[in-house]
């Protein structure tokens, strides 16, 4: 099962949105503590997502909490500031797709620390970044085509 990992999500819009990508094709969401926002019904209904209920979600602490875990697994972290493109890396069928913060993106001691499993979606120079629901929907797909879309039609 394909994992999607929110370090310290801030907008329960973002977080719906990537809900509803992760119901739509199977994938187990992860989200890391602390969160701009608390998962509650009136926050998640808010939010305009209905597929609470069709996701698997698992809730870390904290970012050290989720790396102990799963820190030698396979990491793909999402950043502006990485040299390979999203597409030149594979996808296995577990692995870990990390987003950052919709303010300030993942933290650089983690991108430090797991530089070889950087990558980045390539976009304008001049723009900041991509909304991370979108970023998160591009790699998720990514990572699926490259499986062959299993179990979805």
């Amino acid at each position: 099962m394909l994992n999607i990992v929110l370090v310290e999500p801030e907008i329960p819009q973002n977080a719906g949105n990537i809900a509803r990508t992760c119901a739509v094709t199977g994938s187990r969401l992860h989200l890391i503590e602390p969160m701009g926002f608390r998962p509650t019904e009136k926050n998640l209904k808010r939010a305009g997502c209905n597929y609470w209920n069709d996701v698997d979600i698992v809730r870390w602490p904290c970012a050290e909490a989720f790396l102990e875990a799963h820190g030698a697994d396979e990491l793909h972290l999402f950043t502006g500031a990485a040299p390979r493109l999203y597409t030149e890396v594979a996808y296995g069928p577990e692995a870990f797709l990390l987003f950052g913060r919709e303010s300030r993106g993942l933290d650089p001691a983690l991108i430090e620390r797991f530089a070889d499993c950087c990558v980045r979606i390539p976009m304008r120079p001049a723009l900041d970044s991509l909304n991370v629901s979108n970023a998160a929907a591009i790699a998720a797909y990514e990572a699926l085509r490259q499986q062959g879309f299993p179990e979805l039609s």
